[in-house]
């Protein structure tokens, strides 16, 4: 079912130049299909832990490995979640994935980590990796933050998710000057625009700092 449903999508957007195509899943067989349409990035939710054989067929083809976090199972991940070290727990189970990676020959700068905000995590767990992100960049690998519209960030449940664009973007800007490399976001052009502006904040702090 998941072939059928983004193999014929990923060959489209494979012929836009310039522009590398992910692939969400976490089974072997489809990540080989998308890989050989067109595909250049496989994005695991399990961190390998589902099927070791991602990391083999990334090291292959040579494509990118985004490894996120996750405690159970998409069913069964936001039943009473709980971690005794929330941030070593998760930098561990993260760097164990990452050296998997590696010993299965996929690239260092190919790899990048994802600590896996609303996927077994409380609202609580959700802000505090949200406000650590500089501790999971400490791995030494690219962090993507992927907070786009989720739960988390209407506790009150007031909005739908696609009316959490104010939140989704403070919550990426947040994630920015924490360290993440990238965010994984519906409203593109909102966070684009956002970022630009961080990034005009960036450089006028930097000025500011070179004439102390």
């Amino acid at each position: 079912e998941e072939l059928e449903r983004i193999g014929p999508v990923i060959e489209a957007l494979a012929g836009l130049a310039g522009v590398p195509v992910s692939v969400d899943t976490t089974k072997s067989e489809v990540a080989r299909a998308a890989l050989a349409a067109g595909g250049r990035v496989l994005n695991d939710v399990s961190a390998l832990r589902f099927d070791p054989g991602l990391a083999d067929l990334a090291a292959e083809y040579g494509a990118g490995l985004i490894l996120m976090h996750m405690r159970g199972e998409p069913r069964t991940m936001q039943d009473d979640p709980h971690y005794g070290n929330l941030l070593g727990e998760i930098g561990a189970e993260l760097a164990g994935a990452a050296e998997r990676a590696l010993g299965a020959g996929v690239r260092r700068e190919s790899i990048v980590v994802d600590p896996g905000i609303g996927f077994g995590k409380t609202i609580s767990d959700s802000y505090r990796l949200l406000a650590a992100v500089v501790r999971i960049a400490a791995l030494g690998y690219p962090v993507m933050v992927g907070h786009s519209r989720k739960s988390f960030l209407d506790p009150d449940r007031r909005h739908p998710p696609a009316e959490r664009l104010p939140e989704s973007i403070a919550a990426g800007i947040l994630a920015a000057l924490g360290g993440a490399s990238m965010l994984r976001v519906h409203d593109v052009a909102g966070h684009r625009r956002a970022l630009e502006v961080v990034g005009r904040w960036r450089e006028a702090r930097d000025v500011d700092t070179e004439e102390r």
